[in-house]
């Protein structure tokens, strides 16, 4: 069987997706990938859901002393915290030469409401990773993902692995894939809602805990929704426009926080760019991506609405 063959000459950055069909062939493949970055002396990190994480490492015997491993389905539960809290964490530790990464944002247990998420995140790479001397490899079980997602992965990586050959994309264009899961975020029945300006801060944050805890949050999650609303609410006021609404649900065993207001969000990368040494702000987003099990975001002309979920 052919295996991954990645060009490793220059320092430009290398952003694959692997197409496998079966077990053996994941863990040929992924094997195949990580022991020819050790022996090229590179940095290895191994971002995939708990069942292919244990397929690695068996298949890498003792050479997975060598590889850092994490579960991708706690790690990158939500997949705005994956550029910056896995992908970025690990290369930024490692500065001289090419660093690889298996990243694995995508299975077939991924809910509906996540995978534009998802999809934006595999798009988002390839901006956040621009000039840097960093292969990340994307496996896709072609078995168990649909057409559609197979078909974004096309447009989302400039180089497709499939059948043992490697060829470019025809289809590649990750700016057409954040532009359209850049979704209208339809709103919910029943929820409760309060407008808030500066003034107002205070109570628009008691009113959002005060629900977060009817609908069932309680110790850590309650603390993560504060903090979340807190940041959310203050970039209301500082960025758009001195003003918002904030909405609260529970929906499929989450509850639901929305921030809408009249800012417009030009940055696809905010809060997925770490704060460079000595910053100040540009937290506000990232950090809400850190608690969250999930934010979506939709930006137009007239307003950002901002919606994170946390599970009861």
């Amino acid at each position: 069987m052919s295996t991954v063959t990645i060009n490793e000459a220059d320092e430009a950055f290398e952003h694959p997706a692997l197409f496998y069909r079966s077990a053996q062939e994941y863990t040929d493949q992924m094997v195949s990938f990580v022991r020819a970055g050790l022996a090229a002396g590179e940095p290895v990190a191994v971002a995939v859901p708990g069942p292919n994480l244990e397929l690695i490492k068996t298949g890498l015997g003792t050479d997975a002393q060598g590889v850092v491993f994490l579960d991708m389905t706690e790690a990158g539960r939500n997949p705005g915290r994956i550029i910056p809290g896995v992908l970025r964490a690990f290369a930024d530790s490692h500065t001289q030469g090419r660093v690889r990464i298996i990243g694995e944002p995508i299975w077939a247990g991924r809910s509906a409401v996540e995978y534009p998420a998802c999809a934006q995140h595999e798009a988002l790479i390839n901006a956040a990773f621009e000039g840097r001397a960093v292969t990340i490899l994307c496996p896709y079980d072609e078995a168990r993902l649909n057409a559609g997602v197979l078909a974004d992965a096309r447009l989302t990586h400039p180089t497709v692995i499939s059948r043992g050959r490697e060829l470019a994309s025809d289809a590649y264009d990750w700016e057409a894939v954040v532009a359209r899961y850049n979704e209208v975020l339809a709103p919910a029945p029943n929820a409760a809602a309060f407008s808030f300006g500066a003034r107002e801060l205070p109570a628009v944050r008691e009113f959002a805990a005060h629900h977060a805890m009817r609908l069932g949050l309680t110790g850590q999650r309650l603390e993560d929704a504060e903090l979340a609303v807190g940041e959310l609410t203050a970039n209301s006021i500082v960025h758009g426009g001195g003003q918002g609404t904030l909405q609260i649900w529970a929906e499929a065993g989450q509850v639901v926080v929305e921030v809408r207001d009249a800012g417009r969000l030009t940055d696809p990368l905010a809060g997925r760019r770490p704060p460079e040494r000595g910053q100040k702000g540009g937290r506000g987003l990232m950090l809400v991506h850190y608690v969250a099990d999930l934010v979506r975001v939709h930006t137009a002309g007239d307003g950002t609405t901002v919606r994170f979920y946390l599970g009861l």
